[in-house]
């Protein structure tokens, strides 16, 4: 009966991670480019009473062990890439990954770390930035005289000045990928960064190589879907809610116990 008090609070304690989970994932349903997180568990150890395969008096094998399991485990927190909904805003410097590839943006340190968020500004020297500042890269930068920005599906950044007509190639934008994009560890602020798990990004122009194009003047939103996250939420309630009772009814039968021998 110990052993179902463990296995139950690991039970409760994995629900709690999940419910925590499904809270983030909630919280950021408008959040642009965001990424749902699913849980993935794992059952504990389990104690063998009886192997399987033991020969009895009878001269037979026994078919099946006697086992008793202790618990689950959360083994890890999986983000799932899968695209957003795509939404028209038509501001010129909103832009769309549609399909693989994550912007890169410089970091006060110099550092690279990357994101879906193409929701784009142009700070006070006409450098294109993140909503914190943080530069695209490589490095756009806007002229004053500008009229009109037009942002192609291969990432080429042109405009037209005042007074002219012909467009002005002023950059190329590049993307990023990874091998495991799963691995990537997230920073908050809609930033990723690399690690050893998702591997050294691969880069290359928009368009090429199984990299995702560009459309200007749209934004990829959260791919939460609430109703799915809903039906999640529930589950964990449920689960946690019948592993409280194991933990009572283990309470109950220790009580019992006790009074017979009292």
């Amino acid at each position: 009966m110990m052993r179902a008090l463990y296995s139950s609070a690991t039970g409760m304690m994995a629900q709690e991670l999940q419910i925590d989970t499904i809270s983030n994932n909630l919280a950021n349903v408008n959040t642009t480019g965001y990424k749902k997180v699913r849980v993935n568990f794992q059952d504990l150890i389990y104690q063998t009473m009886r192997n399987a395969g033991t020969p009895t008096s009878a001269g037979t094998q026994i078919p099946n062990p006697i086992q008793v399991g202790l618990g689950t485990k959360a083994a890890s927190t999986q983000r799932l890439f899968s695209p957003g909904e795509y939404q028209q805003t038509d501001s010129p410097l909103d832009m769309l990954i549609e399909g693989d590839g994550f912007f890169q943006i410089t970091m006060p340190d110099g550092t690279i770390t990357y994101t879906r968020d193409g929701s784009f500004k142009m700070d006070s020297q006409g450098k294109v930035v993140t909503s914190d500042g943080y530069s695209l890269s490589p490095e756009i930068t806007i002229p004053a005289n500008a009229t009109s920005i037009n942002i192609s599906n291969d990432g080429t950044v042109s405009v037209i000045s005042a007074g002219t007509t012909d467009p002005q190639n002023i950059g190329q934008l590049t993307l990023a990928r990874f091998i495991n994009p799963g691995g990537l560890e997230s920073m908050g602020k809609n930033l990723f960064k690399n690690t050893a798990a998702s591997g050294e990004a691969i880069t290359n122009t928009p368009g090429l190589e199984g990299f995702g194009t560009i459309a200007q003047g749209f934004l990829e939103m959260s791919n939460v879907q609430v109703v799915s996250e809903l039906v999640n939420m529930i589950t964990a309630q449920r689960a946690y809610e019948v592993n409280s009772k194991t933990i009572r009814v283990v309470d109950q039968m220790l009580q019992t116990a006790n009074n017979i021998v009292g």
